[in-house]
């Protein structure tokens, strides 16, 4: 008899945010290498969209519904036409429903990334934040496990929602063959940037904390360019408004997009550092890029740094804005004084960097419906 489970693939179908249709994509790609004997996964996706691109899928269940009608289905809690099984959602998007998990086999695993829509719920449209808060209230009461990726978020999730001993941590990592192409110079000239730079991620919001990080590079005393990437279109201005008034010149700075992994790749080739300033309780993806290919990490001592981090950079402490950019300031001029400095710190990240997988997070998930 073969165990098949099912994933959740909406964001190959229709993606919301890059960074989850990413994971959502090699997760996929890691439980098919990594099923064990007599198991098989087969996928769940919304109506309409292009083929999904995971090799080696028992088969794709396409729902009657497109994603944003199959999304407000399930945030009602009504028939989807998804059915039962083991159901691993890659995100909160899936069926949580009345189901029998002692006779029937059917299972729930649904999994959250970050905690912006309890913890920064101003940063995010209405309709958003009330999806995602009413889907862990249904995680609450039919989920069979909640995975988070690190033990500081899990921990914070288990303060919000009455989860308990459900909750599961499986950490995220950087793409399947992550690694700077051989084309870099030409993907960097492509992308009109510079030769040797400071590199941040993000955006205006303020849980994104860009303004403490231009302030940092601003005081260090470090003249080099400086690049941002993962910058929605249209947010460009308030990018260069920040680092405007943290005194950052305009020709120092290059704003970009959200990137595939082998441009984001060929970027962080190019990166002489990559700053942190985030607080925020959601997994780094970023910082995790960095450590994978040995890019010097400097960043605010969050307890999720504290935990991906570890000893692969310099994390710093601020119990207030001013505090954090003087700390990220210090840190990163003494980071690029010196080749020996920034040598020691990339060989750092990048130790620290094989401690991500998407392999082991696929033989976790399958060890945890096992379990169940």
């Amino acid at each position: 008899m073969v165990a098949t489970l099912r994933v959740v693939l909406d964001q190959l179908v229709t993606p919301t945010e890059p960074v989850l249709a990413e994971a959502s994509r090699d997760l996929a790609r890691a439980l098919v290498a990594g099923a064990p004997a007599g198991c098989e996964v087969e996928a769940i996706a919304p109506a309409g969209g292009g083929e999904i691109d995971v090799p080696g899928l028992a088969g794709v269940r396409r729902t009657a519904l497109p994603r944003r009608e199959l999304a407000a289905a399930l945030q009602l809690g009504v028939g989807t036409g998804i059915g039962g099984g083991m159901i691993h959602s890659p995100t909160l998007l899936a069926p949580l429903v009345r189901h029998d998990r002692v006779h029937d086999n059917d299972q729930s695993v649904v999994t959250v990334w970050d905690l912006r829509p309890w913890e920064s719920p101003a940063e995010l449209s209405r309709s958003a934040v009330a999806w995602y808060r009413a889907m862990l209230k249904r995680a609450v009461k039919y989920a069979d496990a909640v995975v988070a990726p690190t033990h500081s978020l899990a921990r914070r999730l288990g303060e919000i929602a009455p989860l308990g001993d459900r909750i599961r941590v499986i950490a995220g990592a950087s793409p399947l063959g992550f690694a700077v192409p051989t084309d870099e110079v030409g993907r960097r000239r492509s992308l009109d940037l510079p030769e040797g730079f400071v590199l941040l991620a993000g955006g205006p919001s303020p849980s994104d904390a860009l303004d403490a990080g231009f302030a940092a590079v601003a005081a260090s005393g470090v003249d080099l360019p400086v690049v941002v990437i993962d910058v929605e279109e249209g947010h460009e201005p308030a990018i260069a408004d920040l680092a405007a008034a943290a005194g950052l010149p305009e020709r120092r700075l290059h704003v970009r997009g959200a990137l595939d992994a082998a441009d984001r790749a060929s970027v962080f080739g190019a990166a002489l550092a990559f700053v942190a300033p985030s607080r925020l309780a959601g997994f780094p993806w970023r910082v995790v890029d960095a450590l994978t290919l040995g890019v010097p990490v400097i960043a605010s001592a969050s307890d999720v740094h504290a935990e991906v981090v570890v000893d692969g950079g310099e994390l710093v402490p601020g119990a207030d804005v001013p505090t954090l950019v003087e700390g990220l300031a210090d840190a990163l001029g003494r980071a690029l004084a010196t080749t020996a400095a920034a040598d020691r710190l990339a060989v750092l990240s990048g130790d620290r960097g094989r401690s991500f997988s998407w392999r082991e997070a696929a033989d976790k998930v399958w060890l945890l419906h096992a379990e169940l």
